[in-house]
């Protein structure tokens, strides 16, 4: 697990993800020309579960579902 603090929605969190969701999310906000904080902010606003670790993962996964199906 790696944790990192960003400001979202302004205010100051910590999320503890894996290495691996990690890389997605910098390379999903690449592909989008957006910034991590702004791509976790997103996801944040749609989640519908309570841990937003756990709605990253959900949303990194439906991505990579999604750009396998092109």
């Amino acid at each position: 697990m790696r944790k990192r603090s960003l400001t979202i929605a302004g205010h100051r969190t910590s999320i503890a993800l894996e290495p691996q969701f990690w890389d997605a999310l910098e390379a999903i906000a690449a592909e989008r020309d957006i910034s991590l904080p702004t791509l976790i902010a997103e996801i944040d606003e749609q989640r519908e579960d309570t841990n937003l670790s756990s709605s990253i993962r959900v949303a990194v996964l439906i991505w990579y579902q999604q750009r396998s199906r092109l």
